[in-house]
Formats: C-alpha cells, sequence, structure tokens
C-alpha cells in the first residue's frame, strides 16, 4: 500500500515529468504548490487528471475545448494559477 508521503512524491514526479515541456511547467509548479494542502477527494481527482494526456490537458487549459465535468473545476484552478504566474513574469 502507498504511504501518504509516497503518493505525494509519485503525483509530483508525474506532474514534473509529463511528456511535453508546457504540461511539465503547468502542472509541476501547480503541483509544486498545491498538492499538499488537498484532502483525500481533491488528490483522488488529481490522480485521474494525470491520467490524461497532455495534448487534451493543454486544450482544457487553454480554453480550446471543454474539459470532463468531473476535473472543470480541479483545471480551472490550473488554469487559472497558470496565468497568474504568467502575468509576473510578463
Amino acid at each position: 500500500m502507498e504511504t501518504a508521503e509516497a503518493r505525494l512524491k509519485r503525483m509530483r514526479m508525474r506532474s514534473w515529468r509529463r511528456g511535453t515541456k508546457e504540461m511539465d511547467l503547468v502542472l509541476g509548479r501547480w503541483a509544486d504548490q498545491h498538492l499538499a494542502g488537498l484532502d483525500a477527494a481533491g488528490l483522488d481527482l488529481y490522480d485521474a487528471l494525470l491520467e490524461e494526456n497532455d495534448q487534451d490537458l493543454m486544450a482544457w487549459i487553454l480554453g480550446q475545448s471543454s474539459p470532463p465535468a468531473a476535473i472543470a473545476a480541479l483545471l480551472a484552478q490550473i488554469a487559472s494559477h497558470a496565468s497568474a504566474r504568467l502575468r509576473t513574469v510578463g
């Protein structure tokens, strides 16, 4: 059975090693700041999100297509976080 610490470590690693650099930066930075604060249901939802492919995730985050209802609110939080980071950098 996976410990809570091992689960967070695995999820952080999967967030930073997606397959596309863009999603690494979006999910990795979000995970670094927010994963530890999620409850069990939030972690389950984020784990499910990690199963999605990068092309779909990017289209959903950019608003190019509609995400599945189950992960829409979480994706909106992630998109908001990424957008805020871009505003502070640019």
